[in-house]
């Protein structure tokens, strides 16, 4: 008889080192947000890979940083939190970046983790491998295992598909035997109004200027279904969300001319969010500044953080 696995595991790395995108591979579907801006990820997002001899949760952390807010040095605490409470680490390296010294400081991180007497393995997953040639690639890989002690070193690609399933079995080697945590289909633990606040927020940062994912937050209102009976048995429902920024040029920026930019934002969130909730959606969107709301511990507070 087969025995059953397990377990948790979760992604570090510096942040826009393809974690997210890596839990979606994995899970086949999109639970984390992805976004070619950094930062983006500021909820544990648990994403479950079912098999019939496994189950393996993942938690997406936040991208472990050197703080300069108050925000930051809670997200890094958040990830912190994570890293003692799972069965395994991925610590994802991008093959297209040099090893930089943001690297290194998540490296000693990870040595202090192997060695607190739990002894959490970690394995190095070097992402994006499609974007290098082997030459290129075979160098990064020398790179990270200089880095380091790790349990595996695995290269992967999650927007091809490449040693997607290597990594799945390798982090799967180091769960303990167990019973499934979740019941079969489930994807993922997050709420829904947590989820729906993660497509917006993406939505809004799409193709924008460096400095907002910082500044930006969102909040879901309410969601609410209406009283009207449903369409071809579609329910329908209006969703209310604030956007946050920190200043009113950034306000200007995601409003867009004349209202033009936030509309796109709600017609491109609208429809990850009625995949999401399977019903259609009136989304209203309103945005507000909440002046240096992540320097501030009461508007950290309200916002969720």
């Amino acid at each position: 008889m087969t025995t059953f696995h397990s377990g948790f595991a979760c992604f570090v790395g510096r942040p826009n080192a393809g974690k997210s995108t890596l839990t979606n591979a994995l899970v086949g579907q999109k639970v984390a947000i992805t976004s070619g801006r950094p930062q983006t990820t500021r909820h544990t997002v648990r994403g479950i890979v079912h098999r019939p001899d496994a189950q393996l949760i993942l938690v997406d952390t936040p991208g472990l940083h050197r703080p300069r807010t108050l925000l930051g040095e809670r997200l890094n605490a958040l990830v912190k939190d994570t890293l003692t409470e799972v069965d395994v680490v991925g610590f994802c390296l991008p093959a297209d970046q040099r090893v930089g010294p943001g690297d290194r400081f998540i490296a000693e991180q990870m040595s202090e983790l192997a060695r607190d007497g739990r002894g959490t393995p970690v394995v190095a997953v070097v992402t994006k491998a499609d974007l290098v040639g082997k030459g290129k690639l075979a160098e990064h890989l020398m790179a990270v295992q200089a880095l380091g002690e790790w349990a595996d070193i695995v290269p992967v690609s999650a927007t091809s598909g490449y040693n997607v399933d290597v990594l799945e079995n390798v982090l799967i080697g180091h769960l303990p035997e167990g019973t499934p945590l979740y019941a079969e289909g489930e994807l993922t633990d997050e709420p829904e109004a947590v989820m729906v606040a993660e497509l917006v927020r993406e939505a809004a940062l799409e193709g924008v200027r460096d400095e907002l994912p910082h500044s930006l937050a969102v909040v879901v209102d309410e969601i609410v279904a209406r009283d009207e009976p449903a369409a071809n048995g579609v329910p329908m429902l209006d969703v209310r969300v604030h956007l946050f920024v920190e200043r009113d040029s950034q306000k200007a920026i995601i409003i867009g001319k004349g209202g033009a930019r936030l509309r796109d934002v709600g017609s491109q969130a609208r429809r990850g969010i009625e995949a999401l909730l399977g019903a259609r959606v009136y989304l209203d969107l309103h945005v507000k500044v909440a002046k240096d709301w992540q320097r501030d511990p009461k508007q950290l507070g309200k916002l969720g953080f």
